[in-house]
């Protein structure tokens, strides 16, 4: 009789938790974000979504399988975010495979190499489940993996030429995608920054021997190391990442300038600031449970001391430019351990533009007058350090048989 009892406990409790008897789950946002680099799909949703995923040939196909969720409009809205232009998905289908099975079915323009993960809450974000979309060979990747080229030696047949290798200086726009970085009422760093790199970018694009790179060029996420492999990737002579402050006073105001610190925080708003920076990987959300090859390639374990010293140069030099013009939140260069500074033979600097959450200065910083003299300041100031330091601005030269 007991053993009968408890055989009819069982079966309730499995009637009771099986996915078909569970409410489904709501999902809060379904987003795309796509980029030259990877594209990424994000769904949120109040409670962890189980899920399973079948990569298909002929013709190549992403099927994802969501249990105990409900095929709400979020999720409908799917196949119409996707733009035309994407580089690896060509077009979305979803619907109710079995019940409490929610099917997509991604059709993609050609093989890739996809990552399927879940995130925790964080921020203002609550669980999402992330999948991440690469070329099945990851160019950034092959590059990094190719050996250096061995010396040539010189044809007798033809002569060789050479050019100047113009200084590449990488432009790094904070934040992105997923992570908007801080907000003040009316805008999100992630905008206002990029705002700024791009006008960066233009003003030492326009300066004959020199070359801007941009680390993002659209409104999606990398992860901090990512941004330190493009940086070295391009053999970057100098790295200049863009951001925009915030505090909880809404009176804080005025530039700063950072450089990476070694031994600890030069303030308590220094190391408050960085371990916020820092922070943008899990808002931005990497899959932490993927060994990461780029660590392995590019944080090398050298000695960081001259490339810091020449980075304090350059953030005082773009310091006293900003200065020249608007009020300053530091009147000296500030240091910190910030993850996206720690390229260790690049002059890398962070120049926090201007508070965000001032609305006074929120303003400004939507303003593009402001912006292309705020970029116009921090170009001066890498003009004035290769002046001061001219070996330092000597380009490499290119042989070319």
């Amino acid at each position: 009789m007991l053993d009968g009892i408890k055989k009819w406990i069982a079966f309730l409790l499995m009637t009771v938790l099986s996915p078909c008897a569970l409410a489904a789950a709501p999902i809060l946002s379904a987003r795309i974000w796509p980029a030259e680099d990877y594209t990424r799909l994000t769904i949120e949703s109040k409670a962890p979504i189980e899920h399973r995923m079948l990569i298909i040939e002929h013709p190549d196909r992403l099927v994802i399988d969501l249990e105990g969720v409900k095929l709400d409009e979020n999720l409908k809205s799917l196949p119409s975010r996707v733009n035309a232009d994407d580089p690896y998905i060509k077009a979305i289908r979803l619907g109710r495979f079995k019940p409490g099975v929610v099917r997509i079915v991604l059709d993609l323009k050609t093989k890739v190499s996809p990552q399927l993960f879940s995130l925790k809450p964080v921020a203002d974000y609550g669980n999402r489940l992330v999948l991440d979309i690469y070329p099945e060979k990851d160019a950034m990747m092959s590059l990094l993996s190719e050996p250096f080229p061995e010396k040539q030696e010189k044809k007798q047949a033809k002569p060789e030429r050479t050019k100047i290798r113009p200084i590449t200086i990488v432009v790094d726009a904070g934040h992105g995608g997923e992570d908007p970085g801080a907000h003040g009422r009316h805008s999100f760093e992630k905008n206002v920054t990029l705002a700024i790199a791009r006008k960066l970018a233009r003003l030492i694009d326009d300066e004959q021997g020199m070359h801007a790179v941009l680390t993002r060029d659209g409104d999606y996420f990398i992860p901090l190391h990512g941004r330190v492999v493009k940086a070295r990737s391009a053999k970057a002579d100098l790295f200049v990442s863009i951001h925009a402050d915030a505090s909880p006073s809404r009176e804080a105001q005025g530039s700063s300038v950072f450089a990476l610190s070694e031994r600890g925080a030069t303030s308590v708003a220094a190391r408050w600031l960085a371990q916020r920076e820092n922070e943008s990987d899990l808002i931005g959300g990497v899959d932490l449970s993927v060994k990461d090859p780029y660590l392995a390639k590019t944080l090398l374990d050298l000695s960081q001391t001259a490339s810091i010293n020449d980075s304090l140069r350059l953030a005082k030099d773009v310091l006293h430019e900003l200065g020249s013009f608007r009020p300053l939140h530091s009147e000296t260069v500030e240091q910190a351990g910030f993850a996206v500074l720690k390229a260790p033979d690049i002059p890398s600097i962070l120049v926090e533009t201007a508070f965000i959450t001032n609305p006074s200065e929120e303003k400004k910083l939507d303003d593009a007058a402001y912006q292309e003299r705020v970029a116009k300041a921090i170009f001066d100031g890498i003009k004035d350090y290769f002046a001061q330091n001219p070996a330092l601005a000597r380009p490499n030269l290119v042989l070319n048989p």
